[in-house]
């Protein structure tokens, strides 16, 4: 593939919309599932997903690999590429270490395997100020190759991006975005108001996304959509054309599901399980630090996954109708609202 580099990257179309934090399937064994993979990246674009974000925390980076970090993102781009949608579907490849150096080679790589754009968390553990936060993604954005998406996730980080570190980073012609997990509304809203107008603020947290969508945001880098891409296409989709009788209807339909992403286990666990009782996944193993869900813990998602149709008593269902269009699968448990 023949990679992209330079000024073409600054012509990134609009980051609108949802982008799916892709999960990292495993075998059994832990060893790296490529087949369960290209499935997964297929159904999202059938889906109609606006974009697939491949090693972020959902796909469980810290312990993949650099080899396999690179045959994530390039199998996703591949995968992607097999269908005419190839140029709507942006890829968002996670590059972000702790290091600026490895950081910036990570995403060299992710451009030469023909990534979008890279998703830059954070440096965690060693906890930068303002400036130095500044400093690293500066030269993350000035020498990596493809425009940035910052992430900000204090509570895994242990370090914010204050607001007025990101505007002025945003003054940067490859700074693209940002995907805000800081839960902090006044923060957010401050980014969203100031600003370039082509910068993009995207919700890290799907319980927030209809939040950040009415702030002026843009989109979500969301969790959630590995189990129901179309409707979080569909809440974005109805938030930009102003219908938020719509958007909100669909926020209320899959509140559970967003909330129990992140019950009995740290994500993916969760997410994993559900994919794999829907059957969209053969296996739901993590790898260490990380364990799959407790007996209990489990019987309580797939409690939840049958009462909000995801998983149908008598067998499974993998992506169901989205909940914006008619017939049954749209009225099926409309009134569950946590």
């Amino acid at each position: 593939m023949t990679p992209q580099t330079g000024p073409a990257h600054l012509r990134l179309r609009p980051l609108r919309g949802a982008f799916t934090a892709l999960v990292t399937p495993f075998t059994t064994d832990r060893s790296l599932d490529e087949t369960a993979l290209r499935e997964l990246v297929r159904l999202q674009v059938l889906a109609g997903i606006d974009g697939l974000v491949p090693c972020g925390t959902t796909g469980e980076a810290p312990t993949l690999s650099p080899a396999e970090r690179d045959r994530v993102i390039g199998v996703t781009v591949e995968t992607v590429a097999e269908r005419p949608s190839r140029a709507r579907v942006t890829v968002v490849a996670g590059t972000g270490t702790n290091d600026t150096a490895s950081t910036i080679a990570a995403t060299r790589r992710a451009a030469a395997l023909g990534a979008d754009a890279a998703l830059v968390v954070a440096p965690y553990y060693n906890r930068p100020d303002g400036r130095m936060l500044e400093a690293h993604f500066t030269a993350i954005a000035d020498e990596g190759d493809l425009p940035v998406i910052v992430y900000n996730v204090p509570s895994r980080t242990g370090t914010n991006v204050p607001a007025d570190v990101f505007l002025r980073l945003a003054e940067h012609p490859r700074i693209a975005a940002i995907k805000e997990a800081s839960a902090n509304l006044d923060q957010i809203a401050t980014i969203c108001r100031d600003r370039p107008r082509d910068v993009a603020v995207l919700a890290g947290d799907d319980a927030w996304t209809l939040a950040v969508l009415a702030m002026g945001g843009d989109g979500v880098i969301s969790v959630a959509s590995n189990e129901i891409p179309g409707e979080l296409v569909a809440l974005c989709a109805a938030a930009r054309a102003g219908d938020w009788e719509t958007a909100r209807r669909i926020h209320a339909r899959w509140l559970p599901l967003f909330q129990a992403n992140f019950r009995g286990g740290p994500n993916p666990v969760p997410v994993k399980a559900a994919l794999t009782a829907m059957g969209v996944l053969q296996s739901d193993a993590v790898r260490q630090p990380l364990l799959e869900l407790a007996p209990a813990d489990r019987e309580r998602l797939l409690s939840l996954l049958r009462e909000i149709g995801l998983v149908e008593a008598g067998g499974r269902l993998a992506l169901p109708r989205s909940s914006h269009l008619p017939g049954p699968a749209a009225d099926a448990g409309t009134e569950a609202v946590a």
